[in-house]
């Protein structure tokens, strides 16, 4: 989440808005949001029904949830998603700013 936190004023400028979904209780959300003080908003999902409804994979031999990365536009539309395999699987931030542009300009935002 530091690479989104370091970025995330240029998400801002592409009329994105970041939302971290966790399986983690609120309170455990509320200690981790402050003590790293993250601009952005973070959903707890203790009974995964968030998770679930977009398709994010758990994996036990992995440890818990893959990350995963969807873009849902204004309208409610998914418009793109990303299925990690391992932690280490996330796209990186410049390349969703990219992905963000191009459906900017693609819808008439920019």
């Amino acid at each position: 989440m530091a690479q989104l936190r370091h970025d995330y004023l240029k998400f801002v400028a592409q009329e994105a808005e970041i939302l971290v979904v966790g399986p983690e209780d609120q309170s455990a959300f509320q200690r981790y949001w402050d003590k790293e003080k993250l601009p952005f908003i973070g959903l707890p999902d203790p009974d995964h029904k968030v998770s679930n409804l977009y398709g994010q994979q758990v994996k036990l031999l992995k440890f818990g949830r893959m990350p995963a990365l969807i873009i849902v536009d204004k309208g409610g539309q998914i418009r793109y998603r990303h299925y990690g395999y391992s932690m280490r699987d996330i796209p990186p931030n410049d390349e969703i700013l990219i992905l963000l542009d191009a459906l900017n300009r693609e819808t008439g935002m920019v």
